[in-house]
């Protein structure tokens, strides 16, 4: 027991620099968030108490720098950790999502026992994202969320049908709005002047002439 708390618990998050390490923490800790992006130079901290079923708990988070120089650093801040928080990818980075390997490689070789979780952060630019795959731990033999799993990929494919139905609609809405400019533009570009409209209604000139020095001359009378 730690002081008024039933528990006293150490996380600690790793992952690269520069997915959103420091923002988790501060949005769960203080409920804000900063645009502004600072590197994390080696550990920083925050504490934050929550209550579960109903046992008072002292959150204790470690927030890590992802820089390699600081490796041999937080190697030592894995001692005495009850739960890793593994890894805060960036969904907008590939790269971030291949290191998953070194970091957990990095957890096996630093704790005996511990918690992990993986979380894909930034979850807030579809159209940046490119790392969208969705975790689920399932097992056939006890038929654990394997009906969870395809209800899951059968919404998504759904979705996807759908939105892509109505992509292609917006773009023959697009195309038609395009083809009948186009005509209007073509028919107004060939529509007589108003000069020329007002010529057109002018009575037309009769031909007179007359035979002068063996010569004919004519001229138009108006």
């Amino acid at each position: 027991m730690a002081g008024d708390c039933d528990h006293l618990f150490k996380l600690l998050i790793i992952s690269d620099s520069g997915v959103g390490k420091s923002s988790l923490l501060l949005r769960f800790a203080d409920n804000t968030f900063s645009g502004s992006y600072i590197t994390t130079i080696g550990v920083d901290f925050k504490i934050r108490t929550m209550e579960i079923n109903p046992e008072k708990m002292k959150l204790q988070i470690w927030d890590t720098a992802g820089q390699e120089r600081f490796r041999t650093i937080i190697s030592t801040y894995y001692r005495g950790t009850h739960g890793v928080i593994v890894v805060v990818y960036d969904i907008t980075s590939a790269e971030s999502f291949v290191n998953l390997k070194r970091w957990f490689h990095e957890i096996n070789q630093n704790c005996d026992d511990v918690c992990q979780i993986l979380v894909g952060n930034k979850n807030d630019d579809p159209e940046r994202k490119v790392m969208g795959t969705q975790l689920f731990e399932t097992s056939d033999k006890e038929n654990i969320s394997v009906e969870l799993m395809f209800n899951c990929i059968t919404e998504l494919v759904l979705q996807a049908k759908k939105d892509n139905l109505v992509k292609q609609q917006q773009q023959q809405n697009d195309m038609v709005k395009l083809t009948r400019n186009s005509k209007q533009k073509k028919a107004t570009a060939n529509a007589p002047t108003h000069a020329e409209t007002a010529l057109w209604s002018l009575p037309q000139p009769e031909a007179h002439g007359r035979l002068l020095g063996g010569q004919s001359q004519f001229c138009a009378v108006i």
